[in-house]
């Protein structure tokens, strides 16, 4: 067994799909560097997988909506020469009707979703470039495809983090680094309570737990699939979809001339 060891970076790990990350890579045996607001919940999560493992774990509490944690978060992969993988999860959701929900709450959903997810997926990728490999996970969304009127902040956030993470695979896709996008559907979380969300309004049949969709999205990576859509039963689909859009794409840039139907008519 080779003696090199390789470190994940996963934010948001105390909980959910974060904390299904931890488990899983540590089996797979990667050292873990686990962020997240929780320090209880880390220093446990730590001995836990520590006690059951190989896996050396270091905790960094931070809140990645204030700049000084997120440099300091930054800053780890500059300065371990082991980190392979991130796992950008952290995540609000802001969920209800904008004239309901604090601007405050949408600030720091763009901190946390965009800014935080941004800054750190440079990072990691700078130092994955140096050594030639690595593996980006970015944590979108379903809701990425199409606008809500009950999470018009998330909804955005989650269309960003698409686009961002594709316009990289598509940047580093001859550099051996891997970007992996992952739209899932609701998952069973504390997700939907921590917006503040009681009842979320999906049936239970459509819940995915955390495990079941940490361990589908790492057999996309196996199988080379970026993107991922973990209950999506007909990849054709996603084919079909993909062909509309750079079809449609193209039909917008085909003249500087506005449209017949925009015409004045006189």
């Amino acid at each position: 067994m080779s003696d090199i060891r390789h470190a994940a970076v996963i934010t948001g790990a105390s909980s959910g799909i974060g904390l299904a990350y931890a488990r899983q890579l540590s089996q797979r045996g990667y050292d873990l560097i686990l962020v997240a607001r929780r320090k209880e919940r880390l220093e446990q999560l730590a001995f836990t997988l520590e006690e059951h493992s190989r896996s050396n774990v270091t905790t960094i509490v931070a809140d990645l909506a204030n700049e000084a944690d997120l440099r300091r978060v930054q800053n780890v992969f500059a300065e371990r020469g082991d980190i392979s993988v991130l796992v950008n999860n952290a995540g609000v959701g802001a969920l209800g009707p904008t004239s309901k929900v604090d601007v405050s709450i949408v600030e720091n959903l763009v901190k946390v979703n965009v800014l935080a997810l941004t800054t750190l997926s440079l990072a990691a990728l700078s130092a994955f470039k140096a050594r030639g490999h690595g593996l980006l996970v970015n944590i979108a969304s379903v809701i990425a495809l199409g606008p809500s009127v009950t999470a018009a902040a998330y909804s955005g956030s989650k269309a960003y983090v698409l686009n961002f993470s594709r316009s990289l695979e598509q940047e580093y896709a001859e550099s051996g680094i891997t970007v992996q996008t992952i739209l899932p559907g609701p998952v069973k979380s504390e997700f939907f309570a921590a917006s503040g969300v009681s009842s979320p309004g999906f049936p239970e049949e459509l819940f995915m737990t955390a495990d079941t969709l940490v361990e589908t999205a790492m057999r996309a990576v196996d199988m080379k699939e970026n993107v991922t859509f973990p209950t999506l039963a007909d990849s054709a689909l996603w084919t079909e979809f993909e062909s509309a859009r750079k079809k449609f794409y193209k039909s917008v840039l085909v003249t500087g001339k506005p449209a017949a139907r925009y015409a004045s008519g006189k």
